[in-house]
């Protein structure tokens, strides 16, 4: 296997004989530095053309309304038809954040049809006092959750310091919404408007006494489904909380000195890569600047890996995505990570650049088992652009060649997730594609270098409206099983997405699909057991991540939810795994029920006090529903863990797909616990790090770690547990890595 780039130095950490090494880079050469360079004038003319090209971040709708409406004579023309004019300028000011300017336009628009019988009103006016509501409840988020914000801002129940202190845009909120619920003909505005009332009650502390038993949701429907600690948002005092619109989030360790960094982007054209280093005393220090990151605009997702060998994790920039045909034909970037702190875009020299689609679903992984990583790239292809996505097989030069066709791994649809995992234990990794609007395939890897899709015969299609997946064993019994959410096709004029969701949780019929988990069966099948364990909500996840938050043993999954539409305030939503039996909703509990935007989903033992904490990106796709990051805290829960560092050698470098096999005693009974080495979902990345829970057992018997490419499995016996390891592909014994704890300071 080749460095992309020669280096000057290799570090070497000796173990039993193995020997690992991690290059250090002299300074770029003129050619690097040109790639780079290319890269970054690409992206400035993606900035460039942004206000007159993008639906969601540009003006130029805007623009063309105001045109229309100044060449309109007041007095001569149809009160209708100003009307018209003025709630659709409304709603594109609101859509750029311009709050005030757009309640002005669609307060005129009412005033302008208010003398008429509401039998007379314009099909558009159905939603109006609607839209006043939402922009009004928008209003209120701004002057408080952003402009105040507190540790309960936003947090489903609202209470305490989340009640809004300034409470003009809720109060306004309250009125439309009450009259769209009495003078709306259509059913869906009612439902939604109710729910939004009760929010809307709760950020003026009069929930649930200040609503009518009409209005009234049960505070029941809000609730946990079962006791859970607390966390807290810490990341506004750690200055983790950048202010930014839907993005991408990975937690790694970038500088290998132990610690946990965070790397976040932003799916505006205008921002770049935002890296904040872990200190390890608490803090955290942006280097974004200093790791050669600035220019690099925009991304909706990020993933990792070590794709060239040399012992660095590199990151995988994707852009592109939501915005339909040629406009989402923007470059990802390939960013390699040099080892000094900084990062070089290589996109270009890797081979990645020759054809881009519009993308934000991607996974590293060795399928053809020769010791480096590939990569997929699921493409977002309709009917008039029917972009392919791309299987690009690593030439272990740095370079990559497409050979999705040969593979039979084109998957033209919709493609929004995408996941490797060996499902049917023959060591080769297979592909699971998520496809919004269209069937799941399941790629089985043929062992030569093809796939062939066992979706259908597997039953593993659905949802047909589908956005992030995983491979993962939730129910520890050594077999892979899939979790696929549901979502909704994005419209920028935004049906009332909110309808299903609101009936889902209100227990009253809808029209949707619910998220499927599939279980392995053991024998190469699946069976859908999502409703069984008690999966049986509607909530249109985005950013989602999985990880074993209490250290049961036994893996907890957290979804980021909403739509690009401001009345998509739906809860976050936490599932606590009590013991593969079931899965029960905890949100309001652990206080991570944010109402805004979810995306990025990460987990990492942040602190390294031996639990996960939980990051998300947060905020919209529109200019004017931006949020800033959060990072709950994980308070304890008094059990044990093993963190695991692997380091393949024949295997690629990443040790991804690597299958870890730990057995332990707890109350006199013989657990297992399984598993394999990835960053957890589709959108947002966990380290490549393994953290495993153990419950109350104080050692493992036996640790068994099975290599994919060299087909060989160590074992390891009387691992003590509540420590961190390093484990080299053939080595003897595995190493301890001491890395304090620490606990949190606020800057």
């Amino acid at each position: 296997m080749s460095v992309v780039l020669a280096p000057l130095l290799l570090v070497a950490l000796a173990q039993d004989g193995a020997v690992t090494a991690r290059a250090v880079y002299p300074p770029p050469t003129e050619e690097q530095r040109a790639g780079h360079a290319q890269m970054l004038a690409l992206l400035e003319d993606v900035r460039a053309k942004t206000p007159r090209q993008n639906a969601y971040l540009g003006d130029a709708a805007l623009k063309k309304l105001l045109e229309g409406r100044a060449a309109l004579e007041e007095g001569k023309t149809p009160q209708k038809t100003l009307a018209r004019y003025d709630y659709d300028i409304g709603m594109n000011l609101l859509r750029l954040g311009r709050n005030d300017e757009a309640m002005t336009s669609l307060r005129q628009s009412y005033a302008r049809l208010s003398p008429l019988p509401r039998a007379d009103w314009p099909p558009f006016a159905e939603r109006l006092c609607y839209d006043l509501g939402v922009a009004a409840m928008r209003k209120g988020e701004n002057d408080n959750c952003v402009a105040q914000h507190s540790a309960q801002s936003c947090l489903l129940p609202i209470e305490g310091t989340g009640v809004h202190a300034d409470q003009a845009g809720s109060r306004e909120a309250l009125k439309w919404l009450r009259e769209a619920r009495a003078t709306s003909p259509d059913e869906d505005v009612k439902l939604c408007a109710r729910w939004l009332l009760n929010i809307a009650a709760m950020t003026v502390g009069e929930y649930p006494a200040g609503l009518t038993e009409d209005e009234r949701i049960d505070p029941k429907v809000f609730a946990s489904e079962a006791e859970f600690p607390r966390f807290h948002d810490v990341a506004p005092a750690l200055g983790l909380n950048d202010f930014d619109l839907s993005g991408g989030a990975i937690l790694e360790d970038f500088d290998h000195d132990g610690r946990i960094d965070v790397l976040t982007s932003s799916w505006n054209t205008s921002t770049a890569l935002h890296l904040k280093h872990n200190n390890g005393d608490g803090t955290f220090t942006d280097r974004s600047h200093t790791a050669n990151l600035d220019g690099l605009y925009g991304g909706l997702n990020l993933v990792q890996a070590d794709y060239d060998s040399d012992g660095w994790t590199d990151v995988l920039v994707l852009r592109g995505a939501w915005l339909f045909g040629p406009r989402g034909q923007i470059p990802k970037s390939l960013l390699a990570n040099r080892g000094d702190g900084t990062f070089l875009d290589v996109t270009i020299h890797a081979g990645l650049n020759e054809a881009f689609y519009p993308s934000q679903a991607a996974g590293f992984a060795d399928y053809d088992l020769d010791g480096d990583l590939d990569l997929y790239l699921g493409s977002e292809a309709n009917m008039e652009s029917p972009f392919p996505g791309q299987l690009f097989q690593n030439q272990g030069d740095g370079t990559f060649r497409d050979v999705a066709k040969a593979a039979g791994v084109e998957n033209v649809r919709f493609c929004k997730g995408v996941s490797w995992g060996d499902y049917d234990d023959d060591r080769y990794p297979d592909l699971y594609c998520s496809n919004l609007g269209g069937n799941e395939r399941l790629y089985r890897n043929q062992r030569d270098g093809t796939f062939e899709d066992r979706a259908e015969t597997l039953s593993v299609t659905g949802p047909k409206n589908s956005f992030p997946t995983w491979f993962w064993d939730f129910d520890n019994d050594g077999v892979l099983d899939i979790f696929v959410s549901s979502y909704e096709l994005v419209d920028l004029n935004a049906s009332l997405r909110l309808t299903p969701v609101a009936a889902s949780y209100l227990g009253v019929p809808f029209e949707g699909e619910l998220a499927c988990l599939y279980r392995g069966d053991g024998k190469g099948g699946f069976k859908d057991v999502a409703v069984e364990k008690n999966i049986k909500r509607l909530t249109l996840p985005m950013g989602s991540n999985f990880g074993d938050l209490d250290n049961d043993g036994f893996l907890d999954f957290y979804l980021g939810t909403g739509y690009p539409a401001y009345d998509g305030l739906i809860p976050n939503v936490l599932y606590w795994n009590r013991a593969g039996e079931k899965f029960l909703d905890v949100s309001a509990a652990a206080g991570v029920g944010h109402l805004q935007k979810g995306h990025g989903v990460a987990l990492a033992d942040l602190d390294r006090d031996g639990d996960l904490d939980l990051f998300e990106q947060m905020g919209g796709a529109y200019p004017g529903d931006g949020f800033g990051d959060t990072l709950f805290e994980n308070p304890g829960f008094g059990n044990h863990y093993l963190a695991l560092e692997l380091v393949g050698v024949q295997s690629n470098r990443s040790a991804i797909g690597t299958r870890i096999h730990a057995e332990f005693e707890e109350h006199g009974k013989r657990r297992h616990l399984y598993r394999w080495v990835n960053s957890g979902g589709s959108f947002g990345c966990n380290p490549l790090e393994q953290h495993l829970g153990l419950g109350q057992a104080s050692e493992v018997a036996r640790l068994e770690i099975s290599w994919p490419k060299s087909a060989t499995t160590q074992v390891f016996e009387h691992v003590a547990a509540d420590q961190r390891l390093a484990i080299v592909e053939g080595a003897k014994a595995p190493r301890v890595v001491s890395v304090p704890a620490f606990r949190f300071k606020p800057r």
